[in-house]
């Protein structure tokens, strides 16, 4: 059985080989900074997303995306903010999205992703 981080790494190694084939071009992982991390950080033709990746067992206590509750997504919001100012990039054409992954045994058996799972600005 894996241990829960390796589920994770499972879960977003599969979430970026997914990204990658549906046409996103990635050009960062795992950011962080005091206030947060960010799993992935990808562009989706102009448009700069900001991925967060929930890898689950099981849908046993709610969908992976359920997870990334408003305490979650205003975390991934801030960390967001702090990557656009330390790279120099202005706030513009950006998204939100969630990568759901579920994992059985060591296999993966959904991935599911939310495009614009919630909005930059309240």
């Amino acid at each position: 059985m894996m241990e829960k981080k390796e589920i994770g790494e499972a879960g977003e190694r599969a979430a970026r080989e997914y990204l990658e084939k549906t046409g996103y071009r990635i050009v960062d992982t795992n950011f962080r900074t005091r206030t947060g991390e960010i799993d992935i950080i990808a562009y989706d033709s102009t448009v700069l997303v900001f991925v967060e990746v929930k890898t689950r067992r099981s849908k046993r206590f709610g969908t992976p995306a359920e997870a990334v509750d408003w305490k979650k997504q205003k975390k991934i919001k801030k960390t967001a903010l702090t990557y656009l100012a330390k790279n120099r990039l202005f706030y513009g054409n950006i998204r939100f999205d969630i990568v759901e992954v579920v994992i059985e045994g060591s296999e993966i058996k959904k991935i599911c992703l939310i495009k614009d799972a919630f909005q930059a600005v309240e």
